[in-house]
Formats: structure tokens, C-alpha cells, sequence
């Protein structure tokens, strides 16, 4: 019986929540330079305590400005980074964040060449190097990584299935169990990264936790 019902707590959370926030943001996934440097830029956005939906639109305010990759965003003015974090509504945090994502993508471009596949080579397919490399990123602490791996493990498939404490507290808030393996398990043909970008919301707001209890009651 508590497996029918975990199983289907989780079909109501992904059913309701499970767009990952890359999709979110407008950002089509594929390991090329571009996209993987627009979730580090997102990643970057929500790791700030700031609503998730104005990290979102914000990013897709530095892309409407054309700074989709770290060459463009290093060369942009600091004033044109703040006005783009402006329009999103990223106020609170934007001069300091027009710093670090300036930073952010003069240390990407002269490292790794504007190229995070570098970065995950440099990694050689361990995931705690890929974390430690992650937070060399200014503005990227371990808050943003928590974001940025759930999400890249559809293209970068050594971080699979990657569920990390924030997503496991969603599970706990569901009266989920808090183990990796069970979860994947529970969710069935589910995408991982959908998996984690559900629990998360579910971690991120009680209420997602509480609409998904009442649904599948």
C-alpha cells in the first residue's frame, strides 16, 4: 500500500511539476557550448534568494540581449548586464550579479575556452570533480551546482541519476523515502532530471507538496 501511494504521489508531482527549469527558461538542452552555458547562467540566477520564477525570466532577459555565451557576456558592458538583470525583475542582486556573471565568463572563456564539455573533461566523468570545478565559477556555490548538475544529467549522463539533498528534503516533505535509488524506482520511465526539477519545486514550496498530497489522497 505505501508503495501504490508513494507511486502515486509522484505521477500527481510530475504530472503538475516536473518541467525542468531549463524548460522553463526557454533553453533547449544539448551538450554544446550555448545551451550548457545558459543553465550555468540560470543556475547561477536561482541560486540567489530570490523567486525562482524571476531568476527564469531574467534569464531569458540576458538572452534577449544576445549574451548567450560567455565570449558575448564577457565583452558586454557591466551597465548592459545590469539593465538586462533589470528588465527581469532581478533587482535586489543585480549589480553584484552583473560581476560575477562578467567574471563568470572570463574565467569559462580563458579556461575552458567558452566550452563547458572542457570543464567536463577536465572532471574525467567524476561527479565531485564536476562539482568542485562548478564552484571555481563565480557566483556558482554549491547552492547553484545543486541546480545546475540535476538539470545538465540529460546530456551529461555520469551525473545520472543525480538527486541531491535539496531534492531529497522535496521527497521528505511528500513523506517520500530519501533514498535515490527507491525514488527512480517509484518514478518509473521518468527522466531523472524531470525527477529532481519536480522534488525540488517540492523542497522550494510547501504548497507544491501539499497540492500533490491532496491529489493523490
Amino acid at each position: 500500500m505505501t508503495r501504490d501511494r508513494d507511486a502515486r504521489v509522484l505521477r500527481e508531482l510530475v504530472a503538475a511539476h516536473g518541467e525542468t527549469f531549463a524548460q522553463e527558461a526557454g533553453i533547449t538542452l544539448k551538450d554544446t557550448p550555448q545551451p550548457l552555458y545558459r543553465l550555468l547562467v540560470l543556475a547561477i540566477l536561482l541560486s540567489a534568494r530570490i523567486r525562482g520564477s524571476v531568476a527564469v525570466a531574467t534569464a531569458r532577459a540576458l538572452s534577449d540581449a544576445g549574451l548567450r555565451d560567455p565570449r558575448r557576456m564577457a565583452g558586454s558592458d557591466w551597465q548592459e548586464r545590469v539593465d538586462a538583470l533589470g528588465r527581469g525583475g532581478y533587482r535586489r542582486y543585480d549589480e553584484r550579479t552583473a560581476t560575477q556573471l562578467g567574471d563568470g565568463a572570463e574565467l569559462v572563456t580563458e579556461r575552458w575556452g567558452g566550452d563547458l564539455r572542457r570543464l567536463r573533461e577536465e572532471a574525467h566523468g567524476q561527479v565531485s570533480e564536476l562539482r568542485d570545478l562548478l564552484q571555481e565559477v563565480p557566483g556558482l556555490g554549491p547552492a547553484g551546482v545543486s541546480i545546475f548538475l540535476p538539470e545538465v544529467q540529460q546530456v551529461w549522463p555520469e551525473a545520472a541519476p543525480y538527486l541531491d539533498d535539496k531534492a531529497l528534503s522535496g521527497a521528505q516533505r511528500l513523506g517520500l523515502p530519501k533514498d535515490p535509488g527507491r525514488l527512480v524506482e517509484l518514478a518509473g520511465d521518468t527522466e531523472p532530471a524531470v525527477l529532481a526539477a519536480a522534488l525540488v519545486r517540492a523542497a522550494l514550496d510547501k504548497h507544491v507538496a501539499e497540492e500533490c498530497l491532496g491529489h493523490a489522497a
